[in-house]
């Protein structure tokens, strides 16, 4: 996998006389994070401004799951990685598909040590207008106050939050690709043994922003399926196409960009599900319109519209046959709230998917169909071609072998970063 997370970035560990302080170096200044050296970070930059970093597209209960039944008196360990950093954090809860009120009894933020360890001395309580606890309605959202804790692109983050519960069924983001950790009792400051319980989602948790120095000139939202959420790669790699090109923008000098994976397993553009989530069309608003900082988005989604009319089971319920056409004007009506919203729009081609399970000769005219008119119709203000990058030369109806995850329809984390490499930064960073 490379560079180790404990790696990553230019670290360095001093002591402190009360803690361990964590120094980062973002751009020219040197960041001190950690709840004892809140004091020493640094004065805001000016033109530092609030940017999204990371997030999760939130979705109702799955059955199976945790969150069918919800929490109560329970602490939750929730794992993010940051797109860009900055000097001061703040993180966004939702209770958005609840039954009930949410209480929020404590939450603290600090830096991940290994699994479901933190870096000594950077916890870091996390305030709500002030106040440790707070409740947030059924379909509400709340953003935390500013936190006190610094950290660059690539830093691995840890919310710790306690429920008293009982919470009811839980706004989740059922497919994670990332280990995260549940225990009873209240325990923001316990070390990894205390966490026996694991879970492949994030709950309550969806984004969290970074107050950033000018360089970050704002964000772009991968909106997506499975294949930007990721799946066919290991929990815990960071090997999704929306981190690969995280990683390419925070390695440029100049200006860059966050990067937002705004990805749902079977998600679709123009149905509802109960598995899957809202569709996209629905949810452009919270999910892209709704991002601090955000400027662009990458719609790479239609596959599951396609494969799913083919098909019969609990998973691609409703079970609608929609057409090329009907896709394109779900897309149509995508690319016009975004122009509305003054941000640019870039259209990807679906990726081949002969021999899923899915498959049907129907479905591949489909694809076909969609593909051509993403490359030609000028719809979009720009088009990146994944389906060209991932195919079989041989067989362009299929992925090639060396980036097929086995499946047949999701990439592997060759594949993903093949993706990322096609999109041209300067593109984004006009």
């Amino acid at each position: 996998m490379g560079e180790s997370r404990k790696s990553r970035g230019l670290r360095r560990y001093v002591w402190a006389p009360l803690a361990l302080v964590l120094l980062l170096r973002v751009g020219d200044a040197v960041l001190v994070s950690g709840s004892a050296a809140a004091a020493r970070l640094p004065r805001i930059p000016s033109g530092s401004h609030w940017v999204a970093s990371w997030g999760a597209s939130p979705q109702p209960a799955t059955k199976g799951n945790l969150s069918q039944p919800g929490f109560r008196g329970e602490t939750l360990r929730e794992i993010m990685v940051t797109s860009v950093g900055g000097v001061r954090m703040r993180v966004r809860f939702t209770n958005l598909f609840g039954t009930r009120p949410l209480r929020i009894g404590r939450a603290a933020l600090a830096v991940e040590g290994h699994g479901a360890n933190l870096v000594p001395g950077t916890s870091t309580p996390v305030y709500f207008a002030g106040r440790r606890s707070i409740v947030i309605a059924p379909g509400g959202e709340v953003t935390s106050d500013p936190v006190p804790l610094a950290a660059g692109p690539a830093e691995h983050l840890a919310v710790s939050v306690f429920l008293p519960g009982p919470t009811g069924p839980a706004t989740e983001h059922a497919d994670a690709e990332q280990v995260n950790y549940v225990t009873a009792g209240q325990h923001l400051l316990a070390g990894a043994g205390v966490f026996r319980t694991r879970t492949y989602s994030w709950y309550f948790l969806d984004g969290l922003d970074v107050l950033a120095l000018p360089r970050i000139e704002g964000a772009v939202v991968a909106l997506g399926d499975s294949i930007t959420d990721g799946v066919g790669t290991a929990a815990n790699a960071d090997a999704r196409w929306p981190n690969d090109l995280a990683r390419r923008l925070a390695a440029r000098t100049g200006g860059t960009l966050g990067v937002l994976d705004e990805g749902i397993g079977g998600n679709r553009v123009l149905n509802d599900a109960p598995c899957c989530g809202v569709s996209a069309v629905a949810r452009f608003r919270r999910d892209v319109l709704g991002q601090p900082g955000v400027r662009d988005v990458i719609l790479l989604e239609g596959i599951n519209d396609i494969g799913y009319s083919q098909s019969h089971s609990a998973l691609t319920e409703p079970h609608t046959n929609v057409s090329a056409a009907q896709i394109i004007r779900g897309y149509e009506r995508i690319i016009a709230l975004a122009h509305a919203a003054g941000l640019k729009i870039f259209g990807a081609t679906l990726t081949p998917f002969g021999g899923s399970r899915n498959w049907t000769p129907a479905g591949e005219a489909k694809r076909d169909a969609v593909n051509e008119w993403i490359r030609t119709s000028g719809a979009f203000d720009g088009v990146i071609d994944f389906a060209a990058v991932v195919a079989d030369r041989q067989d362009p109806e299929r992925l090639n072998p060396s980036f097929d995850s086995g499946d047949h329809l999701h990439p592997n984390a060759a594949g993903y970063r093949a993706m990322a490499a096609a999109i041209n930064p300067a593109m984004l960073l006009r």
